[in-house]
């Protein structure tokens, strides 16, 4: 039986389902309420596709490339360290990907599904939270449906992001944002060192 609630809270954090908002609405900006529900739709469904590819095939990738799942536990932390930074120190999520959203075709895949909702760090931590040598088919399967809930809070989000916006503000976000940071953090370095432990058998 996983931790529920820590699992969910690693999406939340990956994810960033508030930080999404803004990214939404500028997506959107231009398009009418029909047109504003398919996109949110479409754009969690791809996210959705795109991370239980990589909870299906993630491991299968690495075995296939020889790469021990320790180093990649190591190596994932490291980034997901880093991609917390970015979160903490750096520009915003919605800042910088806003910026994505006005600069190139507005499309509900790119900037919306990739890479604001199955981000980087999410689909790390998809496939660092269901290695087959350290969970059942349950345990990844309880894990899947925590990433799914997120995902649907953010399509939720998504369908109420004016009224989330004129609520918390791109003040708000930002400030959710690098809270979010702060969590990843922690995981991503409880992720390294479990990995330096099983890696070097400590």
């Amino acid at each position: 039986m996983i931790d529920f609630l820590a699992t969910f809270i690693v999406f939340f954090a990956v994810v960033d389902p508030i930080g999404t908002v803004p990214v939404f609405i500028a997506v959107t900006s231009q398009c009418d309420n029909d047109a504003k529900r398919r996109i949110a739709l479409l754009a969690t469904l791809a996210a959705g596709a795109v991370l239980l590819f990589f909870v299906v095939a993630g491991e299968i990738i690495l075995i296939a490339m020889s790469i021990p799942l320790p180093a990649f536990q190591i190596a994932g932390g490291i980034i997901l360290f880093l991609f917390s930074l970015t979160m903490i120190f750096g520009e915003s999520k919605p800042d910088e990907e806003t910026k994505l959203a006005r600069s190139h075709n507005e499309t509900a895949v790119f900037p919306l599904a990739v890479p604001s909702i199955a981000s980087p760090g999410a689909i790390l931590a998809a496939v660092l939270l269901t290695e087959n040598n350290r969970f059942s088919i349950w345990e990844q399967v309880q894990t899947v449906s925590m990433m799914l809930a997120v995902l649907f809070f953010t399509y939720l989000l998504m369908l109420a992001a004016g009224q989330v916006n004129r609520l918390i503000g791109s003040s708000g976000a930002s400030v959710a944002s690098r809270v979010m940071g702060l969590l990843l953090a922690s995981v991503a370095t409880s992720n390294t060192l479990t990995g330096i432990k099983v890696y070097f058998g400590l």
